[in-house]
């Protein structure tokens, strides 16, 4: 579904469109094409703004299907990395299915799923953790959004975790009606949660909120992803109280993407989108340390973002 809605977008991402005509004319003097500017992750800070130092690292992946991503080494990036909370989106399997490279890890015992009632093979989320959570919730408690498995909460001493894989609207946005309720009903769920104590938002929630969050705004408004529908709704969730943490360390910072099309040669051409991210309550800022993307990591039509926290 992913897949089809973006092949559109890559080639309008592009923006050549140089007339037949005018390539003959100037097929001598064609020039070079430009080089791609690529997004450097920096050095990661570990001190919060009130001089605490980090102790809680967090990773959020779309894997764009769990067993594939085993098979080209995802897991050997986990391990080196190694965050104390692992959310993976998309994960697209199963539990019976599920691969034992990763039932298996002994460096996170406990390990949560949520699949598709439905669908075998479609969406699902997974958060695998070092320390046990003093508890943990499926969904959002509406039937209509949670026969999916889009939703993993987890309670630790001083927050809440929550992993979601936030319904795409779709090609021809067949799914816009339906995802503008989801942004509703979430918005609602993440704000009754921040009452009883502040929360860590992370996943693939599939929009991109500003014209600085893609390759290309002007050809995407009416795509799925970025229709004002969509940035709306995650306009609305931060003015609930929440703040975009990669935004809010680096305000300016174009060419910083998440999600690259498998067509086009789209990730060598950094032509992406930000679709992943992690929102924390306002309450958490003072010890926010740092918000990474870690565009090197392969395996996926995603990137793994990470989040430095002191809690």
């Amino acid at each position: 579904m992913k897949r089809g809605k973006k092949a559109e977008e890559a080639a309008a991402a592009d923006g050549e469109n140089d007339t037949g005509a005018a390539a003959t004319k100037k097929a001598k003097k064609a020039k070079e094409p430009e080089a791609p500017i690529l997004y450097e992750d920096p050095p990661d800070k570990m001190t919060s703004k009130d001089e605490r130092s980090a102790n809680m690292k967090i990773t959020s992946w779309n894997v764009d299907g769990l067993r594939a991503w085993v098979k080209k080494n995802g897991l050997d990036w986990v391990r080196e990395e190694d965050p104390d909370v692992l959310c993976l989106q998309e994960t697209k399997c199963s539990e019976k299915a599920l691969p034992a490279e990763i039932t298996s890890m002994p460096e996170y015992p406990h390990k949560y799923w949520a699949v598709s009632d439905d669908k075998e093979g479609y969406s699902g989320v997974a958060m695998l953790c070092k320390t046990e959570p003093l508890k943990v919730t499926y969904g959002i408690g509406k039937e209509d959004h949670d026969k999916e498995g889009r939703v993993i909460t987890a309670e630790f001493p001083s927050f809440y975790l929550v992993t979601a894989y936030v319904p795409n609207s779709s090609r021809g946005l067949v799914r816009l009606d339906y995802r503008k309720t989801w942004d509703v009903d979430f918005r609602a769920y993440l704000s009754e949660l921040d009452m009883q104590k502040p929360l860590v938002l992370c996943g693939d929630l599939n929009v991109a909120h500003q014209e600085i969050d893609l390759k290309n705004p002007k050809g995407n408004k009416k795509n799925a992803g970025f229709t004002p529908e969509e940035r709306e709704g995650f306009s609305q969730l931060l003015a609930s109280g929440f703040v975009d943490s990669f935004r809010e360390l680096y305000p300016d910072q174009a060419n910083a993407y998440t999600f690259w099309t498998y067509m086009m040669n789209a990730r060598a051409k950094n032509v992406g989108w930000r679709l992943d991210y992690f929102v924390l309550s306002s309450s958490l800022l003072p010890g926010l340390c740092d918000s990474k993307i870690r565009n090197k990591a392969m395996g996926s039509d995603h990137c793994p973002i990470t989040l430095h926290l002191a809690v």
